[in-house]
């Protein structure tokens, strides 16, 4: 029998691994919101200070995140140094003027992921990861003891947090061009940066050393 959903609110940084989390039962954007700032107020107060540049070339850092999108969001008139990028999926909730306009005024660019593209957020890869430690031969009872162990959960994980990269299409064409710069070594799946030479041109390339040596 459902007694209720727990939800986890998660903001994660690919980069370091790092995950800040918060288990909820409901997150309307009077739970999100003021969670969400908080927490990009405290990772802001940790980078180091931004450059000042002028304000042609830093407006040009932030449009050049806009660049082949087909659904531009307007910025605003006057925008401070650019210091983050926050990845969201594309829900309404999430372009509200009051919440975006607090963004850009704190210098952080919102990137939202095409409808039905979720799996392009990491936020989605890391919060699979942390339900299935949490819950794997568990059995809560009720939503605070699911959030309990989520939250928990997220403490082991911050501990020795795993770094992810992007995996996409892109990723696998460098891969293939890698390969490429690559030499196979009979019929297993091992390479070498360098091509090894056919037994017959080693063989007489140790006589002539012998040779020199004598």
């Amino acid at each position: 029998m459902r007694n209720g959903t727990a939800k986890l609110l998660t903001l994660f940084c690919p980069s370091s691994g790092e995950v800040r989390a918060k288990g909820v039962i409901n997150c309307p954007n009077t739970v999100l919101h003021p969670w969400l700032r908080a927490e990009l107020r405290e990772v802001l107060a940790g980078l180091p200070p931004a450059a000042v540049l002028e304000p042609e070339v830093n407006r040009q850092q932030w449009t050049s995140w806009q660049e082949g999108l087909q659904a531009r969001i307007t910025l605003s008139a006057e925008l401070p140094p650019l210091r983050m990028l926050l990845v969201l999926d594309n829900l309404s909730g999430h372009k509200t003027p009051s919440f975006v306009l607090w963004l850009f005024a704190n210098g952080i660019m919102p990137l939202y992921t095409p409808l039905s593209g979720s799996w392009l957020n990491m936020c989605e890869s890391v919060q699979r990861i942390i339900k299935r430690r949490a819950l794997e031969c568990q059995h809560p009872q009720n939503t605070a003891e699911i959030i309990e162990l989520l939250e928990a959960t997220v403490i082991g994980w911050n501990r020795e947090p795993t770094a992810f990269e992007w995996g996409g299409k892109r990723a696998a064409r460098r891969e293939r061009s890698r390969q490429r710069r690559r030499h196979t070594l009979g019929g297993s799946g091992a390479v070498a940066t360098r091509m090894i030479g056919k037994r017959r041109a080693l063989s007489e390339q140790w006589l002539s050393n012998c040779q020199m040596t004598h």
